[in-house]
């Protein structure tokens, strides 16, 4: 009969200074990794974008410790202060309110802070949600692009759509349930009836994920008033054939700024073209101009 191991102690070696970004659960709490609690429990002070929503996460794990908020609305105030907090050989561990700081949250510009003024940084890894969403989604996970929210309005959505149409990779949305309806139709409208995947409640009771060309998704009642927390997943686009005139067009534009060689090497990167026939076609551009 195999033994059955107790699970490791926390450690009790000692936290070095620094900043630490540390990940939590997007919803199930037994997602906290034993690294993570290790910070939470040795660091000198605690920041979170929401105290109320990380008090919880400390109270299921029987860890008292001093919470600050830091947000978007804050984050001019207290960046400062953290860094004398952090020159003073302080241990500050930061915490969104789930998943990985950085992602979608203010927590960049506290890192960005901290890595100029010479401080330490470590990532504490654990759940992120876009991460979650695109194991799940059936999607090809060789190339993915996170690409954040959408802008909350259609027009502004669907430029935003459009920039990232010629991505080959899957793309990975955040959206707030009252407009997944609305960008689902948006998404149908630019990318086509591309295949997608709608991510809900991720680690939680009611985890979903439901699959299928994006206009079909779009027409599923079950995203007229969704609950709970939205990933959107987009599966790669194709790279649109270079047409016509666009080589010309595009030599014309480079070969203002650029010498000839140059503009022949931009063109070709951008479009995937032979450069040494660009080059040529440059010179009989330029010949033809003289």
């Amino acid at each position: 009969m195999r033994r059955q191991l107790a699970p490791p102690a926390l450690s009790d070696a000692p936290l070095a200074p620094g900043l630490y970004l540390v990940a939590t659960p997007i919803g199930n709490l037994r997602d906290i990794t034993l690294r993570a609690l290790d910070v939470l429990n040795a660091c000198d002070v605690l920041l979170a974008e929401d105290t109320r929503v990380s008090g919880k996460l400390l109270a299921a794990y029987s860890i008292s410790k001093r919470l600050q908020r830091y947000d978007e609305h804050v984050a001019d105030r207290e960046t400062p202060r953290i860094l004398e907090r952090l020159e003073a050989g302080e241990r500050v561990a930061l915490v969104s309110d789930a998943g990985t700081p950085m992602v979608s949250d203010p927590g960049y510009r506290l890192a960005q802070a901290a890595i100029e003024a010479g401080h330490a940084v470590f990532p504490i890894p654990g759940a992120s949600a876009a991460l979650a969403a695109l194991t799940l989604a059936g999607l090809p996970t060789d190339r993915f692009l996170f690409a954040g929210f959408p802008p909350p309005k259609s027009a502004a959505r669907k430029t935003f759509f459009a920039e990232l149409a010629n991505v080959r990779a899957t793309l990975i949305f955040y959206e707030g349930a009252s407009r997944v309806a609305d960008s689902l139709a948006d998404m149908a409208a630019v990318f086509g009836p591309r295949q997608g995947a709608v991510a809900r409640e991720l680690t939680k009771l009611y985890e979903t994920c439901i699959r299928g060309p994006l206009d079909v998704l779009a027409a599923d009642p079950r995203f007229t008033a969704p609950k709970g927390e939205i990933v959107i997943l987009v599966g790669p686009g194709q790279e649109a054939p270079v047409r016509e005139g666009d080589a010309e067009a595009a030599l014309r534009e480079a070969m203002a700024r650029l010498p000839l060689g140059e503009a022949a090497s931009e063109v070709a990167k951008a479009l995937g073209l032979p450069r040494r026939d660009l080059y040529r076609q440059a010179l009989a551009l330029k010949d033809e101009a003289s």
